[in-house]
């Protein structure tokens, strides 16, 4: 069982950045491949970001790709998201998750945090 939970999220312009963070409880974090999703009204749950259990390898999506780096600390048991140069756009609520099977689908995560607002203003 992982436990997850996200910080780091506020009010921001465009342009600025943000770096959140997703703390993981218990200890086989290393095993679990992580990834950043968001969620905005009226649409589905958007992948983000992913890294695997070693960091060796990372996917982003094509609208982050650049501005976004997605990173981890295994003897922090954490992964971060820093944005920069976020645009009104990014605005959604960000969640973390882990995953044995991780990639760039939801559904190959079992962990999920609860979420952590980003706004973006213009």
């Amino acid at each position: 069982q992982v436990q997850l939970v996200e910080s780091g999220g506020g009010l921001v312009q465009a342009g600025g950045s943000l770096r959140l963070s997703c703390a993981a409880s218990g200890r086989t974090f290393s095993s679990y491949g992580m990834g950043w999703f968001r969620l905005t009204p009226g649409k589905e749950r958007e992948f983000v970001a992913a890294i695997s259990w070693s960091g060796g390898f990372i996917y982003y999506a094509d609208s982050v790709k650049g501005r976004f780096t997605i990173s981890r600390d295994n003897a922090k048991n954490t992964v971060y998201l820093q944005m920069n140069s976020l645009k009104p756009e990014d605005t959604a609520v960000y969640y973390c998750a882990a995953g044995t099977r991780w990639g760039t689908s939801r559904k190959e995560y079992d962990y999920w945090g609860q979420g952590t607002q980003v706004t973006v203003s213009s």
